[in-house]
């Protein structure tokens, strides 16, 4: 129990919950729905039972029930009404905390227990699209505040890549299309952050394509071999924390001369780099998607 959070500041739980450290201070005096700790010079501090229940009070406020009408609930009778929400309305927002909470204790059964819950109405794909991904936008942001550690963000991303893998080596028993065009799916070097990378891998397999993953921090030069080996390569690549912004149309360059010289040869680009970038002209091999999503129904 040592690696648990059990204290939280009010910006922790801003940024956890996404309600305003101002309105939460409203919540507190006007309806008495938290009861912070407060050190010897007044900084609330909250536990992981306040935690707990500022999500459940944001879960049931966003799914319309007014902060007065809340407050009237009994303490036991929340989580209850939040159960009862979630089996008839969006589970998405539910299951996000449920995640968030499994994340903040450690809590590997939560986890499990989360996601197979979304398995009886959802296909893997469609828990990606519309609860991993959030989820993992959300994550990116609370570790760079600080309101979450490295070992936090390391937890719930090993456990959803551990959900790619198995889903991928489950398309293991499809029957393969004819090998006419192969998809080349590697990171840059320095680049580690291979989720997307890896369900993007996922989305091909089960459309029957031919991939070879490669993974994570990939020279560039090493990549020259595989054109010996196949006719027609995509290359598909995910920056996230690597190349910098100012040596993305160096890179873009560098790959262009290198290795798309030859005829059916394409590199496919995306990644929350991108977003930081501005490319004014790039080649004609080299398309850059806004998302997974999109990059998917190019084909």
């Amino acid at each position: 129990m040592n690696n648990i959070k059990i204290n939280f500041s009010i910006k922790d739980l801003e940024n956890l919950t996404g309600i305003k450290a101002h309105t939460i201070r409203i919540w507190e005096k006007r309806y008495n729905l938290l009861s912070p700790n407060r050190s010897d010079t007044n900084i609330r501090n909250y536990s992981l039972v306040s935690f707990q229940k500022l999500l459940n009070i944001s879960y049931l406020n966003n799914n319309g029930l007014k902060i007065s009408k809340i407050a009237r609930l009994k303490e036991e009778e929340i989580p209850i009404k939040v159960r009862e929400i979630a089996s008839r309305a969006k589970v998405e927002d539910h299951a996000i905390n449920a995640f968030k909470m499994a994340m903040i204790n450690f809590d590997q059964v939560l986890f499990y227990s989360t996601y197979n819950n979304l398995l009886e109405n959802k296909t893997f794909s469609e828990i990606f699209y519309s609860v991993f991904l959030p989820l993992l936008n959300e994550i990116g942001l609370l570790w760079q505040t600080n309101t979450i550690t490295p070992a936090h963000e390391h937890f719930l991303s090993i456990h959803i890549k551990q959900k790619i893998l198995l889903n991928i080596e489950r398309l293991q028993l499809l029957e393969p299309k004819p090998i006419s065009k192969t998809f080349i799916l590697f990171l840059p070097d320095n680049e580690i952050h291979d989720i997307g990378l890896l369900f993007i891998n996922y989305e091909l397999r089960s459309r029957g394509y031919h991939t070879i993953f490669l993974g994570e921090s990939v020279p560039m030069e090493s990549l020259s071999d595989l054109l010996e080996f196949f006719d027609e390569i995509t290359f598909i690549s995910y920056f996230t924390i690597n190349p910098k912004p100012d040596d993305i149309p160096g890179y873009i360059k560098s790959f262009n001369e290198l290795l798309l010289n030859k005829n059916n040869t394409k590199l496919f680009l995306l990644g929350k780099k991108f977003e930081d970038v501005v490319l004014d002209k790039i080649p004609e091999k080299v398309s850059v998607f806004k998302s997974i999503e999109n990059l998917v129904k190019a084909f």
